[in-house]
């Protein structure tokens, strides 16, 4: 009564077509697990269901915040719990559907990451050092106290290298320490975990080139300008997503539309590789990518 089907995997894998299909046979209700998704304005760059497919099923955890809002692994799992036990209450298969693994991880493993309110002249000064140091020289710091943590965050994620360090100074533990003892803890659900996988890497890359080139046609290009003069660039967490950035050379000058497109492609290929890894880890059952 309470199981979950969970479908994991990398970007273009095709995770929403399953997720859809199962949804239709299961009177199923699909929750996002991709961080952008959940962001206003940000649809053909984060390859979001149709209007078609929301008339379809009933979707979850898309479109719920602004772009300047921040949006946390915890804020999600709190999210998606509230959601899989609405629709668990309403006699509904919650289906959750992503490619974002820290939001996935934070579900299935009930992870708290030190959930309370560090003092915030802490994330203040460590990010003025960022200004002036640099994120890298956090990211650095990071990994002399918490290299388990520091092998998970990019040094560019900026938001999450500061909370991990405010929460040991402010604690004097780290955030592996509270995510491994939230973790004796069970989630209150049970979990059915397909992950798509796939042999040949090429297959996976040329349907990424293939996607972008679809979603230039369906008027990225002019979706990410909106952006790009709506202050974007400052929005703490939206800015971390693919598929705009990468344009914005473009826009300012720096290079062609043709050589922006290509990088997108790049950067996406990039990412799809390190979902692959990352998933590679869960205890699921294993789909290949048709």
């Amino acid at each position: 009564m309470n199981s979950v089907i969970v479908i994991s995997g990398p970007t273009a894998s095709g995770k929403s077509s399953l997720a859809m299909d199962l949804a239709l046979r299961l009177n199923g209700v699909i929750i996002s697990a991709d961080s952008m998704q959940i962001y206003r304005k940000m649809n053909i760059g984060t390859a979001k269901p149709t209007a078609e497919d929301m008339r379809l099923v009933e979707h979850k955890l898309i479109d719920i915040l602004d772009i300047g809002e921040s949006f946390s692994a915890a804020d999600y799992k709190n999210a998606a719990y509230e959601e899989i036990q609405n629709a668990l209450d309403r006699g509904k298969q919650p289906i959750l559907a992503g490619g974002t693994g820290l939001y996935i991880d934070a579900v299935l493993n009930n992870t708290s990451f030190g959930d309370f309110e560090c003092p915030p002249d802490i994330r203040t000064r460590l990010n003025e050092e960022a200004k002036a140091l640099g994120a890298e020289e956090l990211h650095r710091r990071l990994a002399s106290v918490d290299p388990e943590a520091a092998s998970e965050i990019h040094p560019n994620n900026l938001k999450r290298v500061v909370r991990a360090l405010e929460v040991y100074e402010a604690t004097g533990n780290t955030i592996t320490y509270y995510k491994s003892i939230s973790r004796n803890t069970p989630p209150p659900f049970t979990f059915s975990h397909f992950t798509l996988v796939c042999e040949d890497r090429e297959r996976l890359y040329d349907r990424i080139n293939r996607r972008v080139d679809i979603m230039i046609e369906h008027g990225l290009v002019e979706e990410a300008h909106l952006l790009y003069t709506s202050g974007f660039e400052q929005a703490v967490t939206a800015s971390q997503a693919i598929a705009y950035k990468e344009l914005f050379g473009y826009f300012k000058g720096e290079m062609s539309l043709e050589e922006s497109v290509e990088l997108l492609k790049q950067k996406t290929r990039n990412y799809a590789k390190r979902q692959l890894t990352w998933f590679s880890r869960y205890d699921a059952v294993r789909l290949e990518i048709q």
